[in-house]
């Protein structure tokens, strides 16, 4: 048998397979291996998103099993094993990991299309001479096509036996699910439940290295050795390494198991690598990252992180009841949470990472709830629309409003004080966080009172005043968000330095002061608004005032993906845009600022301190 002349090296070694499958563990005993059956309690977390090819990710799990099934022998009794063997088990259509069907329509998907079972296997030598310390890895990849004949009438009548409702894959090739295989490109045992012919194959390269003069001998193939009984493809672990090779395992034939075998191992390497593209990761990321952001801003508008900040762990059911939710549904979202590191998942059930208690808790002090709302009620219905916007190039709120929209924030949205509230929520969160940035960024120590243009509910000006004592500064908005501020201001010794005034400050005068401050202002509007406003600081201005602009640059070669997303956000929104430095600077001095300085803030935004020159 193939497997002779290495049981001769494992006979006195004490080899490990960190598994508990039948399947894997009749295949390897009729192969004449002795093993003690030690099954790993790796849990399979790991991020599929984050490999490159399915496979890689099958082989990163195969190899955390052995490894934790190692360690955890040695601590338990002070001797490690001298091999481990780990295994794990994926199966593929086009490209996607399948896993087992949510109903019967994704049964019935999944067994109308060719899969790829892929098994991963890992060899960890934890003491051997031959490899001490080291891991030999490998994988293996078997096509099941399914008859056309059969599938679909084949596929209707399987499916109600409920066989293909626990299995990945949606069928096991050993029970009923065998009569829709028409064929099997592979080896048949990598489907039944472990390689062992590549197995074989890597151990005879580590226990019997060709030597120089056999390179040139012919591969020769062996049978494979038979089973009685078959595991199903739901025997799902994950793996992935190296293309599969054959070859034989005489002691005589040693010198051909390494070196050809590696020659055909390379030659299928380049042929694949010919013929294959790399998996598109990345791609397929950039897919589903509107599916993350909705899964986000859902749970934010059930109030999730509510529920359970400063909670003890609660379980689905708990949690669905104060959601108003199902519970299938409830744990769903609970569980992309907590992939996307939102959530804590244990066996006591759902808690609040510190991230969650810190943004997306509405109470949170940093809460950034509310801008979550806004982007789930308003921004994501208009991006709905970004083929028409940029068709158009414009903004889509009369598409989404069924009218058209000459003021955007005066007309655009019912006016209601809820609303307007609403709004000044999610503009205030974003500013605690970016306005200490912006009150230290320069030195203003030289001014002695500023208006904050546009400052909404007075965030930045209490930044500014806590940085600055003898700052008096004043927030010009318009009369309903100032009459709403007041929501908003804490008591503190800087309630003292601060005033609102009410105005519109494209129509009224605006109040007297050294330096004005526009924050995330001029990207809403058109280039002839800009120039207005501008036009009415600087009439506002004495010669050494002072003018601070925070903005997002887009950088002059327009390749950071941050302030692209921010100007197609502001073309779906509003009736302004992006700008870079350059167009910024040139707008500034236009209006008669100069001494520009930029400063880029941590995140998206840059601040630009100018002054003002006599004319």
């Amino acid at each position: 048998m193939v497997l002779c002349p290495v049981i001769g090296k494992l006979l006195h070694k004490r080899v490990v397979l960190a598994s508990a499958s039948p399947r894997r563990q009749e295949i390897l005993s009729n192969a004449g291996l002795r093993f003690e059956v030690v099954p790993s309690r790796f849990k399979e977390k790991l991020d599929k998103a984050s490999f490159a090819t399915p496979y890689g990710y099958a082989m990163e799990t195969a190899k955390q099993k052995a490894l934790e099934v190692a360690t955890r022998m040695h601590q338990k009794d002070l001797r490690t094993p001298d091999v481990v063997i780990g295994a794990d088990t994926i199966v593929t259509v086009g490209g996607l990991i399948l896993e087992k069907p949510v109903d019967k329509q994704d049964a019935y998907r999944m067994l109308s299309r060719a899969q790829r079972c892929v098994k991963a296997v890992a060899i960890r030598h934890c003491s051997s001479q031959a490899a001490a310390h080291q891991v030999s890895e490998f994988y293996e990849e078997t096509t099941l096509n399914v008859s056309p004949e059969l599938s679909e009438e084949g596929c209707l009548e399987y499916i109600p036996s409920g066989e293909p409702m626990d299995k990945a894959g949606g069928y096991g090739i050993q029970a009923l699910g065998g009569m829709l295989v028409e064929s099997v490109h592979g080896d048949f045992l990598n489907v039944v439940g472990f390689p062992l012919n590549h197995f074989c194959k890597q151990l005879g390269e580590l226990y019997y290295p060709p030597r120089p003069e056999d390179l040139r001998q012919p591969v020769r193939h062996d049978s494979i050795p038979a089973v009685d009984t078959f595991e199903d493809l739901s025997d799902v672990e994950g793996g992935g390494s190296e293309p599969a090779q054959r070859e034989t395992g005489s002691r005589d034939e040693k010198a051909e198991v390494g070196a050809a075998g590696q020659a055909t191992a390379e030659a299928e390497c380049h042929r694949t690598g010919a013929t294959l593209p790399p998996f598109p990761t990345r791609l397929l990321e950039l897919l589903d990252g509107f599916k993350l952001s909705k899964a986000l801003l859902t749970a934010c508008k059930l109030k999730v992180f509510d529920w359970l900040k400063d909670e003890a762990p609660q379980r689905a059911p708990d949690i669905a009841s104060k959601v108003d939710a199902s519970v299938c549904g409830t744990e769903k979202l609970l569980d992309v949470c907590a992939a996307m590191g939102l959530l804590e998942k244990t066996e006591q059930g759902y808690s609040n990472t510190e991230t969650a208690n810190l943004y997306l808790a509405s109470d949170s002090e940093y809460s950034l709830h509310g801008f979550m709302l806004q982007n789930n009620d308003v921004i994501w219905n208009l991006f709905t629309y970004l083929e028409f916007a940029i068709r158009e190039g414009r903004n889509q709120h009369h598409r989404l409003l069924g009218k058209k929209v000459e003021d955007l924030f005066q007309d655009a949205y019912d006016r209601s004080p809820d609303t307007q509230l609403r709004f000044m929520q999610a503009m205030h969160g974003v500013a605690k966080l970016t306005a200490r940035q912006v009150a230290t960024a320069f030195d203003l120590s030289r001014f002695s009172s500023a208006c904050d243009v546009g400052g909404c509910t007075g965030a930045l000006a209490r930044e500014l005043a806590r940085e600055y004592p003898r700052l008096q500064v004043t927030v010009f908005d318009l009369p309903d968000v100032v009459e709403l501020a007041v929501h908003f201001q804490p008591a503190g010794p800087q309630a003292a330095q601060i005033h609102f005034a009410a105005g519109d400050f494209f129509r009224d005068p605006l109040p007297s002061a050294e330096l004005y401050v526009l924050c995330r202002i001029l990207h809403d509007w058109s280039d002839d608004k800009v120039h207005k406003l501008l036009s009415k600081v600087a009439e506002s201005c004495k010669p050494g005032a002072g003018l601070l602009l925070v903005e997002t640059l887009l950088d002059e070669k327009r390749e950071v993906q941050g302030g692209l997303i921010q100007s197609l956000n502001m073309l779906v929104q509003t009736e302004g845009r992006e700008r870079s430095r350059g167009e910024y600077q040139c707008l500034l001095e236009l209006h008669g600022f100069h001494q520009v300085q930029v400063v880029h803030l941590e995140g998206v935004l840059d601040a630009m301190l100018a002054t003002r020159v006599a004319p």
